[in-house]
């Protein structure tokens, strides 16, 4: 059994995570294969994503050949690059810096011929990066929308199918702007399941998903928009290009990271600490205090009976879990789940957690997520603090600031969306 105390155990297997989703780590030995030597086309490099500038980066580093190109990337998230241009915009709320840039991408890869390669990376946060609305609708009505999906509750995939819709670049239009040039997208994941379609909101992928669906997702979260944009989604309008689009035909995909990888990298080093893991899963989904109650139940049988797994013992799971925000308080996805894991806990000894946005910031605040042990509660309500109360609010990052819990990290450059640890110890 690991002799590390619980937290320095967690914050190494969320290290070891961050590691193997690294770009200058996963990147280089991909590239002699999937790039043919130069040859008499342009290679041009376009991505977006809070990992796209490392990711960069990395191909400058590592292709012998000419390149040049523009990719987006979340304020903070910047990489120094010599002939690739990197601009920074916001996330996840869109703003004019993401419009410009969308915008200038796009143009980058129009007008190119056939013999000329697209290189397209391609991570999380590129949604909302890649922000150039579709004919006829406004930056103003994408960001409206956006903040209303935000706070509804929605997954990820039915956040982005609204967005596809919305956008001159998402859903596959990238890759048709660029025909009849060849691309190859390099993508990391951060949506369950890995969805080539969902991941950014696949630029460089047929979408088959209908402006129809986008209609019901806005219907089912009562999210209102303006009437002329309604309309012009009923007529389909809005349409993205569709799988069997001749535009599309030179377009291939390539996962280079994922959510499952960087769980694997944890377990082995689980292992390696005498720690036994168990990955419950890579695509988990809901509320995340609903989560948090399934996950602590789980973790409660480990110590209580041995089942699924006898202590010691470490739960990892990734996906990306969802908040309705209905309080005023500040917190993340992340922070939310460990709150409501510590009640569901009450206590319990040796249960220790950690949970964490893999891009190092949970929400939009300035932590990566926190953490969690026995005397979570006890401490808490020794200072006055109500925990329930607190996580009505929606103000878990105010819980665990309060307390010293939060786990700040700044920004890691890759983006393989949510890591949880829950370790099981007898102690």
């Amino acid at each position: 059994m690991s002799a590390l105390p619980a937290r320095d155990l967690l914050r190494a297997l969320f290290d070891a995570a961050l590691a193997a989703a690294d770009p200058a780590r996963c990147l280089p030995p991909l590239l002699p294969a999937l790039l043919p030597e130069p040859g008499d086309g342009r290679l041009i490099v376009v991505g977006a994503g809070k990992a796209s500038a490392a990711m960069a980066r990395a191909v400058e580093d590592h292709w012998p050949g000419e390149l040049d190109g523009l990719v987006v990337t979340r304020y903070g998230h910047g990489v120094p690059c010599r002939r690739i241009e990197v601009v920074e915009a916001a996330h996840p709320v869109p703003d004019a810096a993401g419009e410009a840039a969308a915008a200038r991408i796009l143009e980058r890869v129009r007008g190119l011929g056939a013999e000329d390669r697209v290189l397209a990376l391609i991570s999380g946060g590129g949604s909302a990066l890649l922000a150039a609305p579709a004919p006829g609708v406004t930056l103003a009505q994408k960001r409206a929308v956006t903040g209303a999906l935000l706070k509804s509750g929605a997954s990820i995939a039915e956040m982005n199918c609204v967005r596809k819709h919305l956008s001159a670049v998402k859903g596959g239009r990238l890759a048709a702007a660029a025909w009849p040039a060849r691309v190859l997208t390099l993508a990391i994941s951060d949506v369950p399941g890995d969805d080539p379609a969902v991941i950014a909101s696949g630029p460089t992928v047929a979408d088959p998903t209908t402006c129809a669906d986008a209609l019901a997702i806005l219907e089912r979260y009562r999210i209102a928009i303006a009437p002329a944009l309604w309309a012009r989604l009923k007529a389909g309008e809005l349409e993205t290009p569709k799988p069997g689009d001749p535009r599309l035909e030179k377009s291939a995909f390539r996962l280079v990271a994922s959510p499952l990888q960087m769980l694997q990298a944890a377990a082995e080093t689980a292992r390696a600490a005498g720690v036994a893991p168990l990955i419950l899963g890579d695509a988990i989904e809901g509320e995340a205090r609903e989560v948090a109650k399934a996950l602590a139940g789980i973790a409660l049988s480990c110590a209580r009976h041995g089942l699924p797994a006898k202590p010691p013992c470490v739960l990892l799971s990734g996906g990306e879990t969802t908040v309705t925000l209905r309080g005023g308080g500040r917190g993340g996805r992340n922070t939310e789940f460990l709150l409501a894991l510590a009640l569901a806990l009450d206590g319990a000894p040796g249960i220790h957690a950690l949970a964490a946005d893999t891009d190092g910031i949970d929400g939009s605040e300035d932590n990566a997520g926190a953490f969690v042990g026995p005397d979570t509660l006890e401490r808490a309500r020794g200072t006055g603090i109500n925990p329930h109360q607190r996580l009505e609010d929606n103000d878990a990052w105010g819980f665990f600031s309060a307390l010293g819990n939060l786990l700040v990290t700044g920004p890691t450059r890759t983006n393989v969306n949510d890591f949880r640890a829950i370790l099981v110890r007898v102690e």
